[in-house]
């Protein structure tokens, strides 16, 4: 008889919900833009339960939250930090994968991963939002742009320094570039390019290993995964479904547990 699991990671910006049969199948996948605090967590396990073709969380053989609000989420039967989580996924999408760079909206993340995908060591940015992507929804607010409008002005201009490691006054160093009139297309690539020191920053405070990848918000980003690989000085891959490794991973957590 086929076993089915779910993961739910409940970030602070967005809302991803997987389900996998057999510990290996994937048959849904879901994300609401929207997380802990609000109706994103049961809109996404909602969703994702009608793709798979079941009704309720109990018709499954486990389940496990994951993320920043995962403790917010009491029909979800156990929780998971997101550390262990993010390694297992992954390591399910990219096996080859040692070092995870894992751009939250509220933290960041580096984490080194054995041969079996298990966590070795991690560092972590959690007490400021810079080089997060709370950091980049600011910026682009302040130069009236979304996100995805952000990356391709910045692809376009030459970079200027953002140098504060503060989000505030960071923000006062793009208002001021504004008022000089610089262009928007450079004062976006500064935006973006500060966002990768930091992270790089991040990365060199533990020994990272070869064949990195970014899960997360970001993790389909090429542009930024360049950026990431000339400042490292070692390849970055993007992951195209890497938003959804901590769902990933929490599924298949819960179908060792269901075991």
């Amino acid at each position: 008889m086929s076993t089915f699991t779910m993961g739910v990671d409940v970030g602070s910006t967005a809302s991803k919900c997987v389900i996998i049969k057999d510990g290996k199948e994937i048959v849904a996948t879901a994300v609401v833009p929207v997380g802990t605090g609000t109706s994103g967590p049961a809109r996404v396990m909602k969703q994702a339960l009608e793709q798979a073709g079941f009704t309720a969380i109990d018709q499954l053989d486990g389940a496990i939250a994951t993320g920043y609000g995962r403790n917010s989420l009491q029909e979800v039967p156990a929780q998971m930090s997101e550390l262990s989580c993010h390694a297992k996924g992954a390591y399910f999408l990219f096996p080859h994968v040692r070092t995870i760079i894992d751009i939250g909206g509220q933290d960041s993340k580096a984490l080194k991963i054995g041969d079996n995908g298990m966590l070795e060591n991690f560092v972590m940015n959690d007490k400021c939002a810079a080089g997060t992507g709370k950091f980049i929804e600011v910026m682009a607010n302040r130069l009236g742009l979304t996100i995805e409008e952000l990356f391709e002005e910045a692809q376009k201009g030459k970079p200027i320094p953002i140098s504060s490691i503060c989000t505030v006054f960071a923000e006062s160093e793009v208002i001021n570039y504004m008022g000089e009139g610089r262009p928007k297309d450079e004062i976006a690539a500064g935006v973006i390019d500060s966002v990768a020191t930091k992270v790089v920053t991040l990365c060199q405070k533990k020994s990272i290993a070869d064949k990195c990848v970014i899960t997360g918000g970001l993790s389909g980003n090429e542009y930024f995964a360049e950026l990431l690989s000339k400042k490292l000085g070692r390849t970055v891959t993007p992951l195209p479904d890497g938003r959804y490794a901590g769902a990933y991973g929490a599924a298949i957590l819960a179908g060792n547990i269901a075991k």
